[in-house]
Parts: C-alpha cells; sequence; structure tokens
C-alpha cells in the first residue's frame, strides 16, 4: 500500500533549536532513500523551512505557509500555490490597518516570493520577528500602507496583543482560513490569514492525488494540524502537542526534543542506521 508520512516542523520534526536532529536526519534520509514516501507541511516559507532541515538530502514535494504553497525541495519549483484575489486582499488589508495593526504580507512579485511591511511602523513583537529574517531576500520594506497591496498576495501575518487579534479572527475565521494560536518560540500571539479552503490538510489531499498515495501517516503538535488528523489514516501527535490535537490523535509519541517522529519511523521499519 502505498503510503505518505507526512509531519509537521516546528514543535514536532524540529527540536527546540528550530534544527532537525542528527539523529532525525540519518533516520529519514535512510528511509527515504530506501523508497519511503515522506514529506512535511509548515507555517515556514519554503527558505526559512529548508535551512531547518539543511540536514535532509530527500527529493520530496513540500507543504509550505500552512498550505499555500506546495513546492519540490530541491528545485523549488512550484506545484501548487493559492491567492488572494484583488477584493479579498483589499478588504482583509484595510481592516486590518482600520484596526492598527501592521502585518506582515506574503505576495508574489513580477513571479518573485517576497514579503513586505510598512517601515517604522511595526511594533515590537513584529520588529523583533523581522529581525530573526535580517537577510532574507525576500525582505521588502515599504514606506506606505498602500504599497502593502502589491502582486499577488497569498499570506497575512499579523503579530500583536490577544485582545486585539481576537476580533479580527473572529470576523474572518468563517470567510478566510485563520490560524490564531501562540508562537512555541517567542509566546507572541500571531493571527494568519490564507485563503479559504487552504489548509495542510488540504494540500496533503493534493499530493495524495498527485502521488497516487493510498494511505496517509501525520505527525503533529499544534492547532493547525487538527485538519491534517482529521484527514490522516494514522496520525501521532508528540508528547509536547496540545490537549486539543492529542484527543484526536491514533497515539502518543515521544517529544520534538527526543525525536518523537524520526523514533517512530526507526521503530515502524525496524531500519539499522
Amino acid at each position: 500500500m502505498k503510503t505518505l508520512y507526512v509531519s509537521d516542523l516546528d514543535g514536532t520534526l524540529l527540536r527546540s533549536d528550530a534544527q532537525t536532529s542528527e539523529y532525525t536526519n540519518q533516520v529519514i534520509n535512510k528511509l527515504t532513500s530506501d523508497g519511503i514516501l515522506f514529506s512535511y507541511a509548515t507555517a515556514r516559507s519554503y527558505l526559512t523551512a529548508t535551512k531547518a532541515t539543511k540536514g535532509l538530502n530527500a527529493k520530496i514535494p513540500i507543504i509550505t505557509y500552512n498550505g499555500a504553497v506546495i513546492l519540490q525541495n530541491d528545485t523549488f519549483d512550484i506545484i501548487a500555490q493559492n491567492v488572494f484575489c484583488q477584493n479579498e486582499k483589499e478588504e482583509i488589508l484595510n481592516e486590518i490597518l482600520r484596526q492598527g495593526i501592521y502585518p506582515i504580507v506574503y505576495a508574489y512579485i513580477s513571479g518573485k516570493e517576497k514579503f513586505s511591511y510598512v517601515v517604522n511602523k511595526c511594533n515590537r513583537a513584529t520588529t523583533e520577528f523581522l529581525l530573526t529574517r535580517k537577510g532574507d531576500v525576500r525582505d521588502t520594506p515599504v514606506e506606505f500602507d498602500s504599497a502593502l497591496e502589491f502582486g499577488d498576495v497569498f499570506y497575512f501575518t499579523c503579530i500583536d496583543a490577544y485582545e486585539k487579534l481576537e476580533p479580527l479572527y473572529i470576523q474572518f475565521k468563517e470567510k478566510y482560513h485563520c490560524i490564531f494560536q501562540t508562537d512555541i518560540y517567542s509566546g507572541e500571539q500571531w493571527l494568519e490569514i490564507i485563503p479559504q479552503n487552504v489548509s495542510k490538510a488540504n494540500a496533503i489531499l493534493q499530493l495524495k492525488e498527485r502521488l497516487g498515495i493510498e494511505y496517509i501517516v501525520a505527525f503533529g503538535d499544534g492547532k493547525n494540524d487538527i485538519e491534517m488528523f482529521e484527514i490522516a489514516d494514522e496520525s501521532y501527535a508528540v508528547e509536547n502537542a496540545v490537549d486539543e490535537l492529542k484527543a484526536i490523535a491514533t497515539g502518543i509519541i515521544e517529544s520534538n526534543d527526543s525525536d518523537g517522529v524520526a523514533k517512530w519511523l526507526y521503530n515502524k521499519f525496524c531500519t539499522i542506521v
């Protein structure tokens, strides 16, 4: 039976230092070289995802931006992407700005992926996040609010106080796919907005059809992995996962810092690496 094993990254496949361990790299590289189909689904961009998993040699399709973009990890060829229409991006951006929140906006501009934000208007939390992306080739600061609309927008990230973001989440959650959660590294509250019907789960289903997959096994830790678990045939939450995910999982495995995913795969296939 053709099976796809797919894992979340942060808090699941990655350790708390935001990297895959040497052990995880060895196990997954060996299994994929033996023909096992493995992928990952993440909120990260392809650039930060591939840096975090630089020890993985497998040539695999990966799911980024919570399902908004699927691409091949070795060539960066885009397999599928989803963007907002003009009216949608204007509606979202205008409402975000009206409430005094300055987002990071991800878009394809002249065919290249960029992220934009208004210089000198970002709050402390957003500025601190942007500092972690210093030197990123996608970094495109702008001076005017209207410039945030440039290009084919596919993702909005808002980092602010819970009480400021919650009304936006309530307003948009039925119309768009919204992810409202606390960042596991900074502890800051995030609201991410992507086109409706875009999710890790739907991206996995696209891969399932494209690759002729018959069975899906998923691994995760957060609320944004719930839909992925719901469409999987088997699902495993790491020990550090949120309770909501553990409640619907097939089983609980060791934590991300104990290489739970790699150990499960190792035990499953009894592979000597």
